[in-house]
């Protein structure tokens, strides 16, 4: 990877475009500029964000109007000089419903890498999250193997090391693995807040070490102190403590490669993400059931957008009707970076550590000199830079 396993594209240049999001001018629509008349009651109390991603391409008019981004900035997370063209994101049909599509290049060169994101303004705290995310195990075309991120996730951008107000709540499937893993491995990861030189984190994770290829219900509840997860239902994290997010987030799905080792062929890959919608639901925590039963109202009622989120209203926020009762095994692993900071004391000198060197293989507790610095990786490593990634540890100066 290029930085750390979360999406981080805001941390590096989109920071700035997140901040200028505001509470004001939010409509409940159901196409741009018009207001439903028929819109289920449901939205009639509690501030919510509907959208059935009803857009003709990543150039409509509607997208910023309704609050959301389509990425065309450079920078992190993945692949140093990707590119992140609005191309990448369209709105094809599936099985008769518009869905939101996230495209994924690589050629195997940074040159011929290129990623994807769709990003809501930052105004989103405690409530309900809930999607429905197709994820794939293999390209649609060209060869497998890429070490490739498919997310949904929500963000508080960073404003400097350690910021105690950064918040980050992660939905990351890795089919092919990554930051040292076998896949597929399924992430879920609630950020308190990381620095990023020399690399210190501090979150927390969960992870499901099985295949999520095709469509799943995306769910977490944000209330009293705990994040929890849920997948098809299915309760799969309970996080908080520290963790607990402290400010308002922007709500965002991208999909990037982590590095460029993993393939197993030559050629262009192409990976595709989709999306089916999203709703979220302010200050109310409710089952996967009923975000989806009030999605089927709104579509039912022809309503493809609505956003009453900071618009007022009261929600109490009450325990889902039903508590899972079984959970997917989870292994949470232990190669992802620190979550406490390093305690290694620097060493007298770096005589008998190595040149790091690109295509050499690195196990855990290796030793390399780089940049007139001593490293030691964090656990099974290659092709990653000492200083630009997680997987190493910055021991001092030589």
């Amino acid at each position: 990877m290029s930085t750390k396993p979360t999406a981080r594209s805001l941390a590096a240049g989109a920071a700035a475009v997140l901040a200028a999001g505001t509470l004001a001018g939010l409509t409940a629509t159901a196409s741009a500029g018009t207001a439903p008349s028929d819109a289920p009651a449901i939205a009639a109390n509690c501030g919510v964000l509907f959208d059935d991603f009803a857009y003709s391409s990543s150039s409509d008019p509607a997208i910023a109007a309704r609050n959301w981004t389509v990425r065309t900035n450079s920078g992190g997370p993945g692949v140093p000089g990707a590119a992140w063209p609005a191309a990448n994101v369209s709105f094809p049909t599936d099985a008769g419903q518009k869905v939101l599509q996230l495209t994924a290049k690589t050629d195997g060169t940074a040159g011929g890498t290129s990623h994807s994101e769709f990003f809501h303004q930052r105004k989103f705290f405690e409530g309900t999250y809930a999607s429905r995310v197709r994820f794939a195990d293999t390209p649609s075309s060209g060869p497998d193997g890429d070490h490739l991120v498919e997310t949904f996730f929500t963000i508080t951008p960073l404003d400097r090391p350690l910021d105690p107000n950064y918040g980050e709540i992660d939905f990351e499937y890795l089919p092919n693995g990554g930051w040292g893993e076998q896949g597929p491995i399924f992430y879920q990861t609630t950020w308190e807040t990381y620095q990023n030189e020399p690399w210190q984190a501090d979150n927390t994770h969960t992870a499901q070490r099985t295949s999520f290829n095709g469509w799943h219900d995306l769910v977490f509840t944000v209330s009293d102190g705990r994040v929890k997860y849920y997948v098809d239902g299915v309760q799969v994290a309970d996080h908080g403590d520290r963790y607990y997010p402290e400010t308002p987030m922007s709500i965002n799905f991208n999909l990037w490669f982590i590095d460029l080792t993993g393939r197993t062929g030559t050629g262009l890959a192409t990976y595709v993400q989709q999306v089916d919608y999203l709703y979220y639901a302010d200050r109310e925590v409710i089952t996967t059931a009923e975000a989806k039963s009030r999605v089927t109202a709104y579509r039912s009622a022809g309503t493809n957008h609505v956003d009453t989120v900071g618009t007022g209203g009261t929600c109490p926020t009450t325990p889902p009707t039903s508590t899972p009762t079984t959970r997917p095994p989870t292994t949470p692993p232990t190669t992802r970076p620190p979550t406490t900071p390093p305690t290694t004391a620097p060493p007298a000198n770096c005589a008998a550590a190595p040149a790091w060197d690109w295509g050499t293989v690195y196990l855990e507790g290796a030793r390399v000199k780089h940049n007139g610095r001593l490293w030691q990786a964090n656990w099974w490593t290659q092709g990653s830079e000492p200083g630009l990634t997680a997987q190493w540890r910055d021991l001092g100066r030589c």
